[in-house]
């Protein structure tokens, strides 16, 4: 199908994605999907591979991240109050 643009792999299994902005990218495996598609943490710089805590101008990898550069009101889990 194409050439990975990520490690330039000619691959017969490889696959396409498009972004949410209409950008196509040719990939041999989910780890090269990744080092070019996957947002990266603001704070901790580890790519973000479920859906993080964001606020209006930033995404970042969990609650402990989003309050570590002040964003407030966010929490990692949700308790039941018993």
């Amino acid at each position: 199908m194409g050439k990975c643009v990520t490690c330039g792999n000619d691959y017969d299994e490889s696959f396409e994605v498009t972004t949410a902005s209409g950008e196509h990218h040719v990939f041999d495996s989910i780890e090269c999907a990744v080092a070019v598609v996957a947002p990266v943490c603001v704070n901790c710089g580890t790519r973000i591979l479920g859906h993080g805590v964001q606020n209006e101008e930033h995404i970042f990898c969990c609650a402990h991240c989003a309050t570590a550069v002040g964003v407030t009101g966010v929490s990692d889990r949700v308790t039941s109050g018993s």
